[in-house]
């Protein structure tokens, strides 16, 4: 069997490792936890209040709608157009004469 007083130390230095895994709450932390992506969103939001309103918004004009919704899906249909890349002043050797 092991010896018991060589083991004290062993399950000491563990116990001191595990106790940093132990659950703690930073109060300050944790209380300002998303706040950045909150702000992200308050300030993106034009009126906060749209959805109470019932109707359509007064700048949304149906056939614009209808267009820019027909040109958003078309641009995934084709990819982008590939182009040539000039390698300027690489890879070009001289002739050997």
């Amino acid at each position: 069997m092991m010896n018991a007083p060589r083991l004290r130390p062993l399950a000491a230095a563990i116990a001191a490792a595990l106790s940093g895994c132990a659950a703690t709450q930073a109060p300050q932390t944790d209380a300002r936890f998303g706040q950045s992506v909150r702000n992200a969103v308050a300030a993106q939001t034009l009126n906060p209040n749209a959805g109470a309103k019932p109707g359509s918004p007064a700048a949304a004009d149906g056939q614009a709608a209808v267009n820019a919704l027909k040109r958003y899906r078309d641009g995934f249909k084709d990819p982008p157009p590939s182009f040539t890349i000039l390698n300027i002043g690489g890879g070009v050797q001289a002739s050997g004469q």
